[in-house]
């Protein structure tokens, strides 16, 4: 009887060096239904019921890594971002090795603009499956957005080498290459995102601002009337084709280029300013027409209301505004504000 009875005892210390070793056997089993209980409700888009099952998976079982990333991928499907990113992070310490935790704990950070970690949770994804096509894509565009041109480049390049028909990845490395200056080089990538997907106004009109930039107006301008006829309510290709127009002296076809661009998008500060650029000009050719100059200045102020941070357009108000030598009308007291405000 004693001997049976210290076997017991002995069965029970190994199960507890167990659970202080490697986690409970009977916790990670209880855990693993769990996770299971709470795939099948995340499948069938039963989200509080996948969270609550993932949070007592992880109660049962703290040290399971694949419990810690399934409760971060419903508060990421929820929106609730912080919270995700602290489940992603502990299921990546607890199993480094794994690339699903990484590349979504990579994408929360994104997602929560905190780029530097975003970046590094890419590089280790990337580092254990760098045949992934979108782990590199979005490395790219994370290099891209912090204004690492260099390595978005390289990151761009490497996804191209994964995917050769991807247009958007294409696109995307025109644009870090036009950032640079490389225009040229900008050209090329442009040109072949359009010969992958033919339907995209918005590389037309990155296509053609490198025209523009170059100082290619008629080039610029065939690249933006077909960036216009795919889409015709697309503002900024108004506005960058009133900026031609402009160039090229067609100051009246500009200047319905831009108040297009206005109609289409009031909220155009480019297309604002571009309209007083032409109404000036206009005006600085025909001085006895003083409602140019009241037109023009009046765009600068509806391009500065909706984009302050533009020097040299308030430079350019302060330069031809009308100075008064006198006011008008002197007031004694400051004028009452009238505003409503809450009692």
């Amino acid at each position: 009887m004693f001997q049976s009875h210290k076997s017991l005892l002995a069965g029970a210390a190994l199960v507890l060096v167990g659970c202080a070793v490697g986690g409970c056997t009977l916790g990670r089993h209880l855990a693993t239904a769990r996770v299971s209980d709470g795939e099948r409700a995340l499948q069938e888009h039963r989200l509080d019921a996948a969270l609550a099952e993932f949070r007592e998976a992880v109660k049962l079982d703290p040290h399971y890594a694949d419990a810690h990333c399934k409760l971060g991928l419903v508060y990421k499907e929820q929106g609730n971002l912080t919270a995700a990113a602290d489940s992603l992070q502990e299921a990546v310490k607890l199993d480094p090795t794994q690339v699903e935790p990484l590349a979504a704990l990579a994408e929360v950070y994104r997602l929560l603009d905190r780029l530097t970690q975003a970046i590094r949770a890419y590089v280790m994804a990337c580092e254990l499956d760098p045949d992934n096509f979108t782990l590199r894509f979005e490395l790219g565009t994370c290099y891209h957005r912090s204004g690492e041109l260099p390595q978005a480049v390289a990151a761009y390049e490497e996804a191209i080498r994964l995917d050769p028909s991807d247009a958007r990845v294409r696109s995307n490395l025109g644009a870090a290459l036009a950032a640079q200056g490389k225009h040229y080089e900008a050209i090329k990538a442009y040109k072949e995102s359009l010969e992958c997907d033919a339907g995209q106004p918005i590389v037309l009109v990155n296509l053609a601002t490198v025209y523009i930039n170059q100082q290619r107006w008629e080039t610029a301008h065939r690249a933006l009337n077909v960036a216009i006829n795919l889409d015709p309510n697309l503002s900024v290709a108004y506005e960058r084709l009133g900026y031609c127009l402009w160039r090229r002296e067609a100051y009246d076809a500009a200047l319905e280029k831009y108040r297009r661009a206005i109609e289409l998008d009031p909220k155009n500060a480019a297309a604002h300013a571009g309209l007083g650029v032409v109404l000036m000009t206009q005006y600085l050719e025909a001085p006895e027409k003083p409602e140019l100059r009241d037109g023009a200045i009046e765009a600068w102020h509806a391009s500065l209301e909706l984009n302050p941070e533009q020097t040299k357009l308030r430079s350019l108000v302060d330069k031809y505004r009308p100075k008064i030598e006198q006011p008008m009308l002197t007031l004694e007291e400051p004028v009452p504000n009238t505003s409503l405000g809450g009692q």
